[in-house]
C-alpha cells in the first residue's frame, strides 16, 4: 500500500490492546505455573481467575466495543470466508482492516478453547490437592473428566492455537511485509482514506473500564460459591 494515499487510522481501541495483551501474559504465565505445579499452583488458579474475567470482558467487549473489536465485524459467513481464500474480498468488507476471515477463525478459535480451559478448571480435581473452587458442584466422573481434558487436549489446543498465531504473524511479516504486532501496541494502521475507524474516546474507555471491573465481580463472586 503507498503511505502517501493513506491515512491513519484507529483500528484497535486501548481496551482491546490492553485485553490483548493481558492475555497474552496470564497465558504465558498460566503454562508456566501448570508446568511447575507445587505452589505455583496457587497462582495458576489466580491467574485462570484473571483469564475468566478478561473473557468475561471480551464478551460484553465484542458487543459494544469499538468497530473493529466487535464480534460482528469479524464473525463471516461461510461463503465470505470462501471468497476470502480466492481472492474475490469486496472493497466493503474491509478484510484488510481487522481481523480477516481466517484471522478470525483463529481468534474466535482460541477464545472458546480458553473459555473450555477455564470452566474445566473451575470443576477439576487432580486427586492429589488441586480442586476447582466449583468443584463441588458436579459428579466425581465430570470432575476427573474435566480434569483430564484441562491437563491434556485443552492444554494441546492452546499451544497449538498460540503456535498458529504466531507463525501468521511471523508469516505476514516475512510474506506480505505487513506488521501485525504494531497495529495491536499503537492501535493505528495505514489505510485508504475514508476507512471507517473504531471509537477510542475517553467514554468509551471510562464504559470498558466499568465493564472489566463488573467482569472482576462476577469473577469473585463464581469462585465464592464453591465456599
Amino acid at each position: 500500500m503507498n503511505s502517501t494515499n493513506s491515512t491513519r487510522v484507529r483500528v484497535w481501541d486501548l481496551p482491546t490492546r490492553a485485553f490483548h495483551w493481558l492475555l497474552a501474559a496470564a497465558v504465558i504465565g498460566l503454562i508456566i505455573t501448570g508446568k511447575v505445579g507445587g505452589a505455583a499452583m496457587v497462582w495458576h488458579f489466580r491467574l485462570g481467575q484473571f483469564v475468566m474475567a478478561l473473557l468475561l470482558f471480551r464478551i460484553v467487549w465484542g458487543l459494544v466495543g469499538g468497530r473493529w473489536s466487535r464480534f460482528s465485524s469479524f464473525i463471516y459467513m461461510p461463503w465470505t470466508i470462501l471468497r476470502y481464500l480466492r481472492g474475490g474480498s469486496r472493497p466493503e468488507e474491509h478484510h484488510e482492516v481487522g481481523h480477516n476471515p481466517m484471522g478470525s477463525l483463529s481468534v474466535l478459535g482460541l477464545l472458546t478453547i480458553l473459555g473450555v480451559q477455564v470452566a474445566t478448571g473451575l470443576v477439576a480435581d487432580d486427586e492429589i490437592a488441586n480442586v476447582g473452587p466449583l468443584n463441588k458442584f458436579v459428579e466425581t466422573a465430570t470432575g476427573l473428566l474435566a480434569t483430564s481434558w484441562h491437563k491434556t487436549w485443552g492444554q494441546w489446543l492452546i499451544l497449538g492455537l498460540v503456535g498458529l498465531h504466531v507463525v501468521a504473524i511471523v508469516a505476514y511479516l516475512v510474506v506480505k511485509k505487513t506488521n501485525l504486532v504494531r497495529p495491536m501496541v499503537v492501535g493505528d494502521k495505514l489505510l485508504p482514506p475514508g476507512t471507517p475507524d473504531s471509537r477510542d474516546a475517553s467514554g468509551n474507555r471510562l464504559l470498558a473500564l466499568a465493564i472489566a471491573m463488573a467482569s472482576g465481580a462476577a469473577v469473585v463472586y463464581v469462585t465464592r460459591l464453591g465456599g
